[in-house]
């Protein structure tokens, strides 16, 4: 049975850091591209940052780029996104997903999500 199971989420004040993990368990961790998604209040749910099976490739949407980091560790099968800088339009579920293919808007597998918050 997979399970990606994200954790880390919480309220933090504009120019603050939160650091979201998302384990993994019933599938093969290594052969899956990862990636975070965002779903804001009314808005669709986007693609924020992927990262390649052996983490040597990161990609990320502008809208974030140079203040979040996506990294993984394949032997604790689990991928992160460090949030720097964070503003109130980054307010949102953030969800991970797995997929053998690269940087999908839609990928096979999701977790739960875990809610976001920046506010003052």
């Amino acid at each position: 049975q997979v399970q990606l199971v994200e954790s880390g989420g919480g309220l933090v004040q504009p120019g603050g850091s939160l650091r979201l993990s998302c384990a993994a368990s019933g599938f093969t961790f290594s052969n899956y591209a990862m990636s975070w998604y965002r779903q804001a209040p009314g808005k669709e749910r986007e693609l924020v940052a992927g990262i390649t099976r052996a983490g040597s490739i990161t990609k990320y949407e502008d809208s974030v780029k140079g203040r979040f980091t996506i990294s993984r560790d394949n032997a604790k099968n689990t991928v992160y996104l460090q949030m720097n800088s964070l503003k109130p339009e980054d307010t949102a579920v953030y969800y991970c997903g797995a997929d053998s293919r690269w940087y999908v808007r839609v990928p096979t597998y999701w977790g739960q999500g875990t809610q976001v918050t920046v506010s003052s």
